[in-house]
């Protein structure tokens, strides 16, 4: 009687690698390369918008206003609760903003993006970041993944992601969405900034917005 041949094993993450950083220092999922990538809409999903405009939404918003944020290849990723990528289209209509073209778009369940190199590890074979820097972060500038903010071990990333809770009093008391209390960051009024910025920019480089009687809309 012929014994049945078990399948080849998943080659494990090699020790030092970004792989075994990210699954035995943060617990995330990965999934093998190259480029090693991270599996989204486990531990979080991903809002992902144009450089320029990320970089406008860093500066209103501010540190307290997101979680970890990676750049690659001229387009920010801002790590948000796991289920906000199913939220983005039903916010954008409640904000007002369905139907305006905006380069914005999530990755969720079932989605990955690619995995930066973690913090303070060289990059390139000779320890040095390729190309130049973007946004303080080398490499960047040739399209390689890097964090701008990156998550720190030991810490639940869960409690630092802009999340969505439910129907309450927004800001200055008005009926509304995104209602967190605590400073705890607000995927309302990322989604809302966002997008502010990604029409800003589509208006800048004088591209058509589909709606050319939309107001640019300010939080």
């Amino acid at each position: 009687m012929a014994l049945p041949v078990p399948l080849p094993r998943a080659p494990l993450p090699s020790e030092g690698g970004s792989a075994f950083w990210y699954e035995h220092e943060l617990g995330w999922a990965t999934a093998a390369g190259p480029p090693v990538a991270l599996l989204t809409g486990l531990r979080f999903d991903v809002l992902e918008l144009p450089a320029d405009a990320g970089a406008a939404v860093l500066r209103r918003i501010g540190a307290a206003g997101t979680g970890p944020v990676a750049l690659a290849a001229g387009r920010m990723r801002l790590l948000v609760a796991a289920g906000g990528a199913d939220e983005l289209p039903g916010l954008l209509d409640w904000l007002e903003w369905g139907g305006v073209a905006l380069d914005l778009t999530a990755v969720g369940a079932g989605g990955r993006m690619t995995a930066p190199e973690p913090p303070g590890r060289p990059r390139g074979p000779t320890g040095a970041a390729p190309g130049g820097t973007v946004g303080g972060r080398p490499g960047a500038e040739q399209g390689a993944a890097v964090w701008l903010r990156p998550p720190e071990p030991g810490r639940e990333v869960e409690p630092t992601l802009p999340a969505l809770t439910h129907f309450g009093h927004g800001p200055g008391g008005s009926a509304g969405l995104g209602d967190r209390g605590g400073g705890v960051p607000d995927l309302v009024r990322l989604v809302d900034t966002a997008a502010t910025e990604c029409h800003r920019v589509r208006l800048l480089r004088g591209e058509s917005t589909g709606t050319k009687s939309q107001p640019l809309a300010f939080s």
